[in-house]
């Protein structure tokens, strides 16, 4: 039997600590898993809906963007991707009755954990201005409602249409051609908060914004880095490739600020061996201080320019541009200035430049602790140089790896959802509707945040996501919002987001991937596109969770008729009717997407082209693979301060908090904890156990504090210190950026400590 949702909030500030452990998965995720399948799904759902996930007649797990193999297990899913599907199949429900007994200022004093808790949203729901709570309104009342405030806007750039990376490339295809038609380009989507620095770097380095390996390419590789990356919590099927590759003779090396579990040693659930003994994964664990990535990968640049024979001169010569000014560059870098900026000595340095001379074939991964700093742009256009060095890219076994987050945030972009458009997508765009699409740049993230806060923005709507959890400078951000004229949140379950609203808000439910998805009589198929660039479908299985439901496709279609009214000569009527439909024209508009119904049909679906990795082709300035040659940046700490990264715990996936435990660092009932190096906290006077505030210093002067966090004593590298989002989201600056990708930089913020 499933289990009814907490009344109360569970007591979140009195957590207790164990050893951490030096493993992942195993008998306890496969246990874990079962255990929060069957308190939201009950057993007999829960076989039937988690032996779909994943497989090439199912759906695409709604957690992360992993890729599948040719070849399936019958339970392809994760620890995490299990709580995913569990959340969304559940068989709780949110009526209009919770919000008559729960006004909004009740819900935002809740935690995101007791929100989540309650179920699937069953009808759309308004808030009137004025209204202290939601109440229930119809379909065609919301559209008008949102027709009203969109067309009384002096300009089209006014309103924001912000992009969860869960939609489908259907719903984003034509979310993003709504809103063109509309007059903007304002479409923020939370790229701009995780991998736009990857984007950024890999357009201008290699001409695509992706990554270039496959999963057959990690299977073949002789050395894989993962850097910046947790995948044991946040990308847990990686761990099976990273075990796969192992197997074959493959080396890999962490580069991490903190040891996790997932590296030490994978316990394969699928395997009686693995669940017993394991695989040790991680060669060389190399623990740098927080930013100082770039400053790594320079110095190994020098090093393998000095070795005889380290430099694949024929790939230098025939495809790249720029390698003289990089060697001057690289020629500078410095031992002393090495070790200071990464933390590390001089014999794990030799000994990984070691391992990369040894290889062939290698590829390096990260993720979001190399995205979210100042300098993650030239730190990712580093790695690029690195792999360029020694022809790493084009060649099976090798190449670039950003681990993406969210299950088709890749693929929104590759649909247009992007405030900054190139004018050949637009031109085949405006071909294909007859339109003419606005050709200025719109609003990412976080200056979509200073819009709504400077009252240049006045609506804001949002397809799925978590907005005012994921962004950062929490009081910053919810102000900005509760300005807005109108908030919109097209959402299957309840979130911060939903308590903090403009003048006037609407919810809008629809539904998940679990979800059986029928339209005018035919049941419909969506498409995701995964972190390595296949394109597969997507089929729910379910009894939608209310008749009152929409599918993404169908509110962007009913809001389009809405909005644009007769004028427009779009059929988004036939398109909510029919989604192959949509995929014809996507096919047209999109390069690589031809004959788009016929190929996403095949079982496994279809891979993207990719020059780079195809043919060495590189749709580049320059016509070739860029070095480039920025300056070495890493953090500099003032004294009595430590640098801090925000990280999920293991029972969360991105704002979505799953349970009060992080298993493998030893974390239970609790998320108010911050993880800080003994002798660090032996130097600042903090007892384990002891509980302090986390203030924020940054140059504008401003006080950003997070009171009541628990010490933990816990060996992170020293100078650093780490703790969980979105709870220290307060303490990240606005303004506090990337360089070229305007990502917010949560992965280096400097942080004292003051006693409460």
């Amino acid at each position: 039997m499933a289990t009814k949702p907490p009344t109360g909030d569970p007591v979140q500030d009195a957590p207790r600590v164990e050893a951490a452990q030096h493993s992942a998965a195993g008998l306890p995720a496969v246990a874990q898993s079962l255990r929060i399948a069957q308190q939201q799904m009950g057993i007999r759902r829960s076989a039937r809906t988690l032996l779909k996930v994943n497989q090439k007649n199912g759906f695409d797990c709604p957690g992360c963007a992993w890729p599948e193999g040719d070849k399936r297990h019958i339970a392809e899913f994760c620890e995490n991707g299990a709580k995913a599907v569990a959340e969304e199949a559940t068989l709780r429900r949110v009526t209009p009755d919770f919000f008559a007994a729960h006004p909004v200022a009740d819900l935002a004093e809740r935690s995101g954990y007791w929100l989540g808790q309650q179920g699937r949203i069953t009808q759309p729901v308004y808030l009137p201005e004025g209204a202290d709570r939601y109440e229930a309104v119809t379909w065609e009342r919301a559209f008008e409602i949102i027709a009203e405030e969109l067309n009384a806007l002096d300009s089209p750039d006014e309103a924001l249409f912000y992009t969860s990376g869960r939609t489908s490339n259907e719903a984003a295809f034509l979310f993003q051609l709504f809103a063109r038609e509309f007059g903007t380009n304002n479409l923020p989507d939370c790229s701009n908060m995780c991998h736009e620095s990857s984007g950024s770097a890999l357009t201008e380095t290699i001409g695509v914004g992706k990554g270039s390996v496959s999963l057959e390419d990690l299977h073949q590789a002789d050395l894989i880095i993962v850097a910046g990356q947790n995948p044991g919590t946040n990308h847990p099927r990686m761990l099976s490739a990273l075990e796969q590759a192992k197997k074959a003779g493959a080396k890999i090396i962490s580069v991490n600020p903190l040891p996790e579990a997932g590296l030490e040693r994978f316990k394969n659930p699928q395997t009686p061996s693995g669940m017993l003994r394991g695989a040790a994964l991680t060669d060389l664990f190399l623990q740098i201080r927080i930013g100082g990535d770039q400053a790594l990968f320079r110095l190994l640049n020098k090093l393998i320019l000095q070795t005889e024979g380290g430099v694949d001169t024929a790939f230098v010569e025939e495809h790249t541009h720029g390698y003289e000014e990089f060697v001057r560059a690289a020629r500078e870098a410095d031992w002393d200035e090495t070790l200071t900026a990464t933390g590390l000595d001089r014999p794990a340095i030799e000994r990984a430049l070691a391992m990369v001379l040894a290889s062939r074939r290698t590829i390096v991964c990260w993720a979001m602790g190399l995205t979210q700093h100042k300098h993650s742009v030239p730190t990712i256009r580093e790695i690029v140089n690195f792999l360029l060095l020694r022809g790493n890219i084009g060649r099976p076994g090798a190449g670039v790896c950003p681990v993406r987050g969210h299950s088709n945030v890749q693929g929104d972009r590759t649909m247009g959802i992007f405030e900054r458009p190139s004018d050949s997508f637009l031109d085949a765009l405006d071909k294909e509707f007859g339109i003419t699409s606005p050709r200025h740049h719109g609003y990412d993230v976080v200056r979509s945040i200073r819009a709504l806060r400077d009252g240049d923005a006045k609506v804001f709507f949002a397809m799925g996501g978590n907005f005012v959890a994921a962004t950062p400078d929490t009081a910053v951000t919810e102000a900005a919002v509760r300005k807005a004229r109108l908030t919109v949140h097209v959402s299957t379950k309840l979130n911060r987001s939903h308590a903090v609203t403009g003048t006037r808000a609407l919810i809008l439910p629809t539904l998940g991937r679990t979800d059986k998805d029928v339209q005018d009589g035919r049941k419909q198929v969506v498409s995701v596109e995964d972190s390595m660039g296949m394109v597969h479908a997507s089929r729910g299985n379910l009894t939608p969770a209310s008749p009152h439901l929409l599918s993404e496709p169908a509110i962007v279609a009913r809001l389009a008729r809405a909005v644009l009214g007769p004028s427009s000569a779009t059929p988004w009527e036939e398109f909510e009717k029919d989604y192959a439909a949509v995929r014809d024209r996507i096919s047209r508009v999109v390069p690589g997407f031809e004959d788009f119904n016929a190929r996403l049909a095949a079982p496994g679906g279809f891979a993207l082209p990719h020059g780079p990795r195809d043919e060495r082709r590189f749709p580049t300035a320059t016509g070739k693979a860029n070095f480039t040659a920025a300056p070495v940046e890493y953090p500099h700490l003032p004294e009595g301060r430590l640098l801090l990264q925000t990280l999920r715990s293991h029972d969360q996936y991105n704002t979505t908090v799953y349970g009060l435990d992080d298993r493998y660092r030893g974390i239970k009932d609790g998320r108010r904890v911050v993880l800080v190096n003994p002798d660090d906290a032996a130097a600042l006077g903090l007892a384990d156990g002891a509980y302090t505030d986390l203030v924020g210093e940054w140059r504008d002067g401003v006080e950003r504090r997070a009171p009541g966090f628990r010490v933990v004593h816990y060996p992170t590298a020293r100078g650093c210190a780490a703790a969980y989002y979105p709870e220290t989201n307060v303490l990240v600056p606005l303004d506090s950026t990337a360089d070229t990708s305007n990502t917010p930089a949560s992965k280096s913020v400097v942080i004292r400590f003051e006693q409460p």
